[in-house]
């Protein structure tokens, strides 16, 4: 059988290197290269095309998550693993939104990536169970609110989102001032929110709305 080629993308070279060469002692798999940046893994991918890129989440020049997304958008097959130290479940969220093929802690040991890279380069999805358990919740409930809120409650959020005040609302919109604060009351509840913030922050993880820094 072919061997599964495997680049590595992690901004601590020490660790990089050493992980690129325990997967090059397992059989079946082979390293095409390391980056240490995502303009670096970026590169390294199109000159290599590797099956896997197993990728740390936080890279100095952005989050690992972006690797996936611009891969997905350039049409690659490349299955992207995220390697990482952290167990945040807005991490884990925001990888999976992206559609990686993996999520692994770095506290786990060898064989686990290894399983990890081996079930992606298969077209399966390799998550800790604990973790996606501790996620479920979650999920649901951006999948319930992406069904159940308004149009109306979608255009008040995204104003929200942008910083403008109830008052200021009700006269962009043509509203009562007390039919847009039970908007933003239906909108908290149906996001599990317990304040505009938080609802913004569920929102934008869960796409209903676009980040404040993206055009």
């Amino acid at each position: 059988m072919q061997a599964v080629r495997v680049a590595i993308v992690d901004d601590h070279a020490v660790f990089a290197q050493a992980l690129a060469a325990a997967l090059d002692a397992v059989d079946g798999l082979t390293t095409v290269g390391t980056a240490y940046s995502l303009a670096e893994a970026y590169a390294l991918v199109e000159e290599t095309n590797p099956d896997v890129a197993v990728v740390d989440y936080r890279l100095p020049d952005g989050r690992g998550s972006a690797l996936i997304t611009e891969l997905r958008d350039r049409g690659s097959e490349v299955r992207v693993v995220i390697l990482t130290a952290s167990a945040d479940e807005v991490a884990f969220l925001d990888a999976l939104d992206a559609g990686c093929a993996g999520y692994v802690t770095k506290d786990r040991p060898l064989v686990d990536v290894v399983d990890s890279v081996r079930a992606a380069a298969g077209g399966e999805l390799a998550v800790s169970p604990t973790l996606l358990g501790r996620v479920l919740p979650q999920l649901r409930r951006d999948q319930a609110a992406r069904s159940t809120l308004t149009a109306r409650e979608r255009e008040i959020l995204e104003l929200v989102a942008d910083g403008v005040p109830n008052k200021a609302i009700a006269a962009q919109l043509s509203l009562r001032l007390n039919t847009v604060r039970n908007h933003v009351q239906n909108v908290l509840t149906k996001l599990g929110a317990h304040s505009k913030l938080e609802a913004v922050a569920i929102a934008t993880r869960s796409g209903l709305i676009r980040p404040r820094d993206q055009p």
